[in-house]
């Protein structure tokens, strides 16, 4: 399973949600889906925005868990 930690970095950049949806540039509709794990796919540019944002990396944000 993908986790989504897109929260965690949030809080350590002490960014809100509405504000890094303005830096990336897509709503705060999609930036919420995303956030909650209930997104079905990311684009890579939206992705590098995001790490852009955030001044971090990819797997900061994004996660596999094994359900195992």
């Amino acid at each position: 399973m993908i986790r989504i930690n897109l929260d965690v970095m949030m809080a350590k950049r002490k960014m809100s949600l509405s504000e890094l949806a303005g830096k990336v540039g897509i709503t705060l509709a999609n930036l919420s889906i995303l956030k909650n794990n209930k997104a079905k796919a990311i684009r890579f540019s939206t992705l590098d925005a995001i790490c852009r944002a955030l001044d971090c990396r990819v797997e900061d944000i994004i996660e596999f868990v094994d359900e195992e």
